[in-house]
Parts: structure tokens; C-alpha cells; sequence
């Protein structure tokens, strides 16, 4: 539950704050008239990954046994992937995000159609909704599924209130602070969601386990207890993992590190 609430919640909130931008744009531009087409677009957009929300129930409805096990390893991994990714991405791009919104919106008035205006808003809140429709799926298959469902509407909830107080109110949201301690708890969240990959192509026979288990601490903190279940939900917690679920989550940090660094020599200008 905590694992999807953080993140709708981080999700929900990117949408947010891209719709204030535009919204707010169009305010200082004196194009009121054209938020209708903004706010078309973004229900557009809610009902599409409500569809592909649908869609991905469906086909995982679908599978039995080793299918069912390929399937949900399959878009734990292609979670992993997308999360990690759309993470460095905001990192990197982020600060570019309002003044490259703020030309498009200026593209799409001075073009005079209403529907640039309305595939703007679409493209930029689909694009957060099946990333969060993805990770809630992923989280569903690695946790209960009706917890991931009450934890991602309860995130969403929060998001939308965040979004509100942003824009139409006085208040100060150390957003910057928001987006680095989520990014953080994000990442020990992919983590987890690799291991649970693995374990799924391990049950399905497609990768070998070498070693099963490494250690058994289960009797001293076992995964069905109140923290075990919190820690397994998200941070990826296994109290009897094989040597390859642990091998590939040490391999997923050293990636990450790797990558941090590499970012942070671009980021920082060396002097001579």
C-alpha cells in the first residue's frame, strides 16, 4: 500500500504540476478561453489509462502458471526499467520542463487550433498515467492487490491536493526536497521489484536460482509479519532469497550508483 501511494502520489503530482503550468500560462498570456481544450485533453488522457489499466487486468486475468509467472515477471521488469529511467530523466530535463511547456503552449495558440492545445495536455498526463498504471500493476503482483489499489487512490488523492494548494494558493511545498526523497524511496522500490522479477522467471524455470537460499532470517523477521510484509511491499524484502535475486539486486545498485556518478560529473563543471 505505502509502496503505490508514494507512487501515484509522485506520479499524480507531475501531472499536476505540468497542468498548472499550462493553465497558468494560458492565464499569463490572456488565453482563458483555451483551457477548456486543456482540460479535454487531460480527461482524455485519465480515461485512456483507465483503458490500459483495464487492458493489462485482462491479459494478467488471462495467464495461469508459467504464463501468469512470465507475464507478471515481465512488466515487474519493464517497471524497473521505466521507473529508473523517468527518474534520471527528471533529474537531467527537469528544470527545462516549464519554459519547453511554456513553448509548446505558445506554439498551440499561435496556431489557432484547439486541439494542439488538447494533445499537449493528453500526451503529457498519459504518459505519467500508464507509467503509474504499470508500477501499480507491477506492485500488485509483488503485494496484495487490493492494498495496491486503496494505497495508489489514496496517493492519487494527496497528489491532487498538492497540485491545488501549488497553484492556487500561498503555500510553500519544498517540492525540489519532495522530488529527492521520493526519487530515493522510488529506487529501493525498483530494486525490490528486480528481485521479484527474478524470483518470477526463477519459479517459471527461465532463469537458474544457483543457490536457494542463501540465508533463511524468516523465523527472526518472516515476510507474513507487519514489518515483513511493509518491508517486502517496499523495499523488496525476502527473508529466504536465492544467490541470483540477491546477486541482481547489488547488481541493480551498482547500475544506479554508476549512474548517479556519471550524472554528477556532467552536472559539476571541472576547473583546471
Amino acid at each position: 500500500m505505502v509502496a503505490s501511494a508514494l507512487i501515484t502520489l509522485r506520479e499524480g503530482l507531475e501531472a499536476a504540476l505540468i497542468v498548472g503550468v499550462v493553465l497558468v500560462y494560458l492565464g499569463k498570456i490572456g488565453r482563458q478561453d483555451r483551457q477548456a481544450s486543456v482540460w479535454g485533453g487531460v480527461v482524455a488522457a485519465l480515461m485512456a489509462s483507465v483503458a490500459v489499466a483495464i487492458v493489462l487486468q485482462i491479459l494478467g486475468a488471462e495467464f495461469e502458471g508459467r504464463a501468469e509467472e512470465i507475464f507478471e515477471g515481465t512488466t515487474m521488469f519493464l517497471a524497473v526499467a521505466v521507473l529508473t529511467y523517468m527518474i534520471f530523466w527528471m533529474r537531467t530535463q527537469g528544470h527545462q520542463l516549464r519554459s519547453s511547456l511554456e513553448h509548446d503552449v505558445q506554439s498551440a495558440v499561435g496556431g489557432g487550433q484547439g486541439w494542439a492545445l488538447a494533445g499537449l495536455a493528453f500526451f503529457a498526463v498519459f504518459r505519467e498515467g500508464v507509467e503509474t498504471v504499470l508500477f501499480l500493476s507491477a506492485a500488485g503482483f509483488a503485494a496484495d492487490g487490493s492494498s495496491a489499489l486503496w494505497g495508489g487512490l489514496a496517493g492519487l488523492a494527496i497528489a491532487i491536493v498538492l497540485g491545488w494548494l501549488v497553484f492556487n494558493t500561498t503555500a510553500q511545498i519544498p517540492l525540489r526536497s519532495f522530488f529527492n526523497v521520493t526519487s530515493l524511496l522510488l529506487l529501493f522500490f525498483a530494486a525490490g521489484l528486480m528481485t521479484h522479477g527474478v524470483h518470477e522467471f526463477q519459479e517459471a524455470g527461465l532463469l537458474p536460482t544457483f543457490m536457494a537460499p542463501v540465508w533463511d532470517i524468516n523465523p527472526i523477521l518472516s515476510e507474513d509479519s507487519l514489518v515483513g510484509s511493509f518491508l517486502k511491499a517496499v523495499f523488496g524484502y525476502n527473508g529466504n532469497p536465492s544467490l541470483l535475486e540477491v546477486f541482481s539486486y547489488l547488481v541493480y545498485w551498482v547500475a544506479v550508483l554508476g549512474a548517479v556518478h556519471w550524472w554528477l560529473g556532467r552536472a559539476i563543471p571541472r576547473t583546471a
